[in-house]
């Protein structure tokens, strides 16, 4: 797991969230994943690439019977929210397997990773925005040249798309000291507007479990 507060600063808690009406119209309007090319230092690039590169498989493991309980009970409720989207049974365990693992991998909300892939690519896998974002989480190509071998197709993968998001995302969350609404804004490539922080804010409501 990479290192990183798992904060969300006062600023974001008190975001106005957008209601359905609104998220839906973000939807329509959102140029996905529209992250900005940056210089990397060499400290960050290679914290990032290490986390790439791990190819650990997403099995998630227990300390014990109860929190094993917890991730099934978890499962169960998300599996049905997600059946219209993905009704293969297989496949949907198989994707809410992999956001469980990369998530909690990266220090990240479950709830927040799926609310942004809602927002980003509704549920698609093979998602392609205007501005070239490709998967679930509308990795932009430029990624794939600075993490790994610059092969933009392994972001159709499944785990890599996952990954690079979760990364992308936890990165982004460390440099902008855990202030979830900046780090959304840069992951959108809209770093200090409202509509896009809201709009994944929003959707990761249907996505909370207790």
């Amino acid at each position: 797991m990479l290192p990183g507060a798992r904060t969300f600063s006062r600023r974001s808690c008190l975001r106005p969230l957008v209601g359905g009406l609104g998220l839906i119209l973000w939807q329509e309007l959102a140029q996905a994943g529209n992250q900005i090319e940056e210089p990397l230092i060499d400290a960050v690039r290679s914290a990032l690439s290490s986390a790439v590169h791990n190819a650990a498989p997403p099995i998630p493991e227990f300390a014990d019977t109860e929190e094993r309980l917890k991730y099934l009970r978890w499962l169960g409720a998300m599996s049905e929210r997600l059946k219209i989207k993905k009704p293969d049974w297989e496949t949907r365990k198989e994707f809410l397997q992999t956001v469980w693992y990369e998530s909690k991998r990266a220090g990240l909300d479950t709830a927040l990773v799926l609310g942004l892939i809602q927002v980003e690519s509704n549920f698609r896998k093979f998602a392609v925005s205007t501005a070239g974002a490709r998967g679930y989480m509308q990795v932009m190509p430029f990624w794939t040249r600075s993490l790994g071998d610059g092969d933009a197709t392994k972001l159709f993968h499944m785990q890599t798309n996952l990954r690079f998001g979760c990364v992308i995302l936890r990165h982004y969350l460390d440099r902008e000291a855990g202030d979830l609404f900046l780090a959304l804004g840069r992951y959108n490539g809209s770093r200090g507007q409202a509509p896009y922080p809201d709009a994944v804010l929003g959707a990761k409501r249907r996505w909370e479990h207790s």
